[in-house]
């Protein structure tokens, strides 16, 4: 799909793997609005990077303020990307060290982020998708975000595994369900990146938790999966697909 001209609606688009996605498609030409938390650096990165974006304070399991992403974007195009980022961990046992039964709440505010926050974004940006005009077959293209925890998930991440677990399963019935609208969606699976989430760790356990990668023996890069994002959004045959970004590493149980 060509989007030059077009708008992008990137969530947590402000910090790790969707600052480098918004950057990507700005490069392309689009305009992005960077969605994401009232308390994150957004509206920063937003001036940094010009009239190409602009910053909309949104969490993405609100149907209002997501609404108000998707108004932003097509202020500035038609709304033809979305690349859904936002997420986030919180470890829950099953059965706590303690005996007692694993948090129900806990559980339920890790799913409700990252499974129903990505279905809300994706409803909400298809709808406004299918009213495009098509070019070259094509309306829109929604990239998810998964994780390799879909597939290996490891002790105490029962919920973030179940959610993103849930996201692989949306895919291949969600790219069903838009064809008739002429909207692709797939999903990626990122492995071990070097995100702000892992920028708390001392660098030695980062190094550690890259050797863990079989090759490259690295933590991956955010611009690597932003790469793989515009390959999604420029390849019309990809669709449906949940697409593994892990340098062949499959996580132990702890």
């Amino acid at each position: 799909m060509q989007i030059k001209g077009a708008s992008a609606l990137v969530t947590g688009g402000a910090s790790g793997l969707g600052l480098a996605s918004v950057r990507r498609l700005i490069a392309q030409g689009a305009k992005v609005v960077i969605a994401d938390l009232p308390g994150s650096n957004g509206e920063e990165v937003a001036r940094e990077l010009g009239d190409a974006a602009r910053f909309v304070a949104a969490d993405v399991t609100s149907e209002a303020q997501m609404i108000a992403a998707c108004d932003a974007a097509e202020a500035l195009g038609p709304l033809r990307v979305l690349v859904n980022c936002a997420g986030r961990g919180g470890a829950v046992r099953i059965v706590e060290k303690d005996g007692s039964p694993g948090s129900q709440e806990a559980y339920e505010s890790v799913v409700r982020v990252n499974l129903f926050g990505t279905f809300n974004a994706l409803r909400l940006a298809a709808s406004r998708m299918a009213k495009n005009e098509p070019i070259d077959g094509e309306r829109g293209v929604c990239v998810l975000t998964s994780s390799i925890a879909a597939y290996e998930g490891q002790v105490g991440q029962v919920p973030y595994a179940s959610a993103k677990a849930g996201i692989v399963g949306m895919t291949l019935v969600a790219a069903r369900d838009l064809a008739r609208s002429e909207i692709r969606v797939c999903t990626i699976a990122p492995g071990l990146f070097d995100t702000p989430l892992l920028a708390r760790l001392p660098e030695e356990v980062k190094l550690s938790l890259g050797k863990m990668v079989p090759n490259p023996a690295r933590l991956g890069k955010p611009d690597e999966f932003a790469m793989l994002v515009m390959q999604i959004v420029e390849n019309p045959m990809f669709n449906g697909e949940t697409i593994r970004l892990d340098g062949a590493i499959r996580m132990a149980p702890r």
